[in-house]
């Protein structure tokens, strides 16, 4: 028998170390989460910051966050559920909500550092790669960060890149190019600006509604039926978007949505059962012994009216 090398012994075991929580559970490439954290030695204490992009099939969330040693710290955050307040009611989830929620969260991180009225960022779009520049050497030098896209695929055309495009855009310094774009030839390596300004305006939600109302009026009317009730049609898409970015602009504080509390715990309270007193607790028990001694004294019963019939039936024999 051939000598077979033991891989596995007891100084593999005693060396083993289990990997990161969050690994194991397949929820953080730490690969690329050390490289996005990860700051030079000679910046001191001086944080890199990161544009974090997430869409889930109801929203998507955009936020700006810094690393510290006790845990992840979010400078600021904008989800495309607070659109609604500047006239996105609709595909929140799509290219263009995408780019409204990186503009947003790029114009409230500005005004929370001061820098809104020197760094507007791009407020006409033209579809071209257009990077923040600084000033000057007496101004300050532009508000930095990274996209980090999580576990998502970085794939053309995909929406974390539309929510990158819109932070850019709304004035913060994000290293790009247009790789990765809509409109992207790789052949040429090069980017149709009118296509990319398509989707910045959401021309291609406009076109697709167009199409499918020519080719199947009765999905056309089942798929955009919230737009319909809003009477908002494919011409109108264009200035919807344009004129929510102006309002975003304008005002990009964050206002919490109103709840109705007292609505709120009468709906919790109709679900909760009731806290009771110790004697109706001792009033319970004395109602459930009495009703179990009176069914085991109505089985007696019946066992003895059994007995009696059974006795009667032999005498009758």
């Amino acid at each position: 028998m051939p000598f077979v090398k033991v891989q596995k012994n007891d100084a593999y075991f005693s060396r083993f170390q289990v990997k990161p929580r969050r690994r194991r559970e397949g929820k953080t490439d730490y690969q690329a989460r050390r490289g996005l954290v990860r700051q030079a030695k000679n910046k001191y204490a001086s944080p890199k910051y990161r544009l974090v992009v997430r869409i889930t099939n109801k929203q998507v969330i955009c936020q700006i966050v810094y690393a510290k040693i006790q845990g992840d710290v979010i400078l600021t955050q904008a989800t495309s559920k607070e659109l609604p307040r500047y006239g996105i009611e609709h595909g929140l989830t799509n290219w263009t909500a995408a780019y409204a929620t990186g503009l947003l969260v790029a114009r409230r991180a500005l005004t929370k550092l001061g820098l809104a009225d020197k760094y507007e960022g791009i407020v006409e779009p033209s579809g071209e790669l257009e990077l923040i520049e600084p000033l000057g050497e007496d101004e300050p030098r532009p508000f930095k960060c990274y996209l980090d896209v999580g576990l998502r695929r970085t794939s053309t055309g995909n929406r974390v890149f539309g929510a990158m495009k819109g932070a850019s855009d709304g004035g913060i310094f994000i290293p790009h190019n247009t790789k990765r774009f809509p409109g992207f030839d790789p052949e040429t390596k090069s980017i149709d600006a009118e296509v990319l300004q398509k989707y910045i305006v959401g021309g291609h939600v406009a076109e697709y509604m167009e199409s499918l109302e020519e080719e199947d009026d009765e999905r056309f009317k089942k798929q955009f039926a919230s737009y319909l009730a809003d009477d908002i049609g494919s011409a109108d898409i264009e200035e919807l978007y344009s004129s929510a970015y102006a309002a975003i602009r304008e005002d990009p504080s964050f206002k919490p949505t109103e709840k109705d509390v007292a609505k709120w715990k009468a709906e919790s309270a109709k679900h909760r059962t009731p806290k009771l007193t110790r004697e109706q607790r001792r009033a319970r028990i004395d109602e459930k012994l009495a009703a179990y001694k009176a069914g085991k004294l109505a089985v007696a019963e019946e066992e003895d009216d059994e007995e009696e019939e059974e006795a009667e039936e032999e005498d009758d024999e």
